[in-house]
């Protein structure tokens, strides 16, 4: 059999993960079978293995495809114009982060580290939210800090405190918008809610 051409490999690897996506979202983690993903997706099980080493190595494929650091958010928003409005910088990495999570993909992976993964061999989904959590809450700390240097931080409200607030209500709004997506959109709740948190905050 011919090799296959690095484009075709990419695109088998990238069908891999998008049937992973959707037995993963109808099964749950656990209860599913890279037989099943395979099949699924119109393939041998010798497939999944030339492409990965095993069902963590694939769930762990699959959550990167939807990566967004908040650090890189806010860089992107730096790029913008708002390097020197540190504030203005997490409204706008916000926005962009509620835009990315309505996307199909993005809100099919998060629920399913949220809602359909448990603890099975070496996939630990609470350490990964754990991971994103304080990667999350480290950047919004350096922004904040930022902001209380320049002077636009409210009186009494030290960085840490004003960080945590943040990623509270930003962590309330996406269990809320993923136990139901359909209620209402994220991109239009959260950014009002976002506006009303920084209004809040802000000297």
């Amino acid at each position: 059999m011919a090799r296959k051409t690095k484009a075709e490999a990419a695109a088998t690897r990238e069908a891999l993960l998008d049937a992973a996506e959707d037995i993963f979202l109808e099964k749950g983690v656990a209860r599913t079978s890279l037989e099943q993903i395979a099949r699924h997706a119109g393939m041998t099980r010798g497939a999944v293995y030339w492409h990965f080493k095993n069902k963590c190595d694939l769930f762990q494929a699959m959550l990167l495809r939807v990566r967004m650091p908040f650090e890189e958010l806010a860089e992107e928003a730096n790029n913008s114009g708002l390097a020197n409005d540190p504030l203005s910088a997490i409204r706008e990495a916000c926005r962009q982060g509620f835009s990315r999570l309505e996307q199909p993909r993005y809100q099919r992976v998060h629920a399913i580290l949220i809602h359909h993964c448990e603890v099975f061999g070496d996939i630990d989904p609470l350490a990964m939210q754990n991971e994103i959590a304080e990667e999350t809450l480290v950047a919004l700390t350096g922004y904040f800090a930022h902001a209380a240097d320049m002077g636009l931080l409210r009186q009494g409200l030290s960085s840490e405190i004003a960080a945590g607030l943040f990623q509270s209500m930003l962590g309330g709004l996406f269990h809320d918008w993923l136990r139901n997506h359909q209620r209402f959109s994220l991109i239009e709740r959260g950014t009002a809610l976002v506006d009303a948190q920084l209004s809040l905050m802000r000297a």
